[in-house]
């Protein structure tokens, strides 16, 4: 069983979190580590980091929207994935977050023709799907990188959803100091 430690404002500048946040992700898929922080202080969201005893293995973050629970980030260190970690970290949020708002996720399609990586994208659709998952059949491109919507409801979620989604964390974007 997997430790979870949540990560806040006071203890979110931390390397393990930092290098983890930095390389797991495509760049143009980040926002800045340091206005992360920020964001920690301005909206809700459930930023967990999971340890294997005192091992890191990985971290989740959730953002609580009125209407939905979206999961932002998703990643376990590099040299830990194939080993369960994942589906126990997915086991673990799925849990927390049953009941109530439907949970929504994006990943980069796997129906993207011209994608660099078609083989990750299966094998990473693949895997949600078989831990609970659902496609939505929604998805949205942002510089030229496509991306799949999924659900752990049955209820629709349609392409307006996912705008107003993008619309709220827009709002709170441009509100950022420094960003106007």
């Amino acid at each position: 069983m997997l430790r979870t430690v949540q990560i806040n404002s006071g203890n979110a500048d931390n390397v393990e979190l930092r290098r983890l946040y930095e390389t797991a992700f495509p760049v143009q898929e980040q926002i800045p580590y340091d206005d992360l922080i920020h964001l920690l202080d301005v909206m809700d969201i459930d930023y967990t980091a999971f340890y294997d005893d005192e091992a890191f293995v990985g971290l989740t973050m959730v953002l609580r929207l009125p209407r939905y629970n979206w999961w932002w980030y998703f990643a376990v260190r590099e040299e830990l994935r194939g080993k369960g970690f994942g589906q126990e970290i997915l086991g673990c949020i799925l849990d927390k977050y049953r009941e109530g708002r439907p949970f929504i996720m994006d990943i980069e399609s796997p129906l993207q023709p011209d994608a660099p990586n078609p083989e990750q994208r299966r094998r990473r659709h693949a895997f949600y799907l078989r831990n609970g998952m659902k496609d939505t059949g929604t998805s949205r491109t942002w510089d030229g990188l496509t991306f799949t919507i999924l659900t752990n409801s049955d209820e629709p979620f349609t392409q307006q959803d996912y705008d107003d989604i993008v619309a709220a964390l827009r709002a709170v974007w441009e509100n950022m100091p420094g960003e106007q």
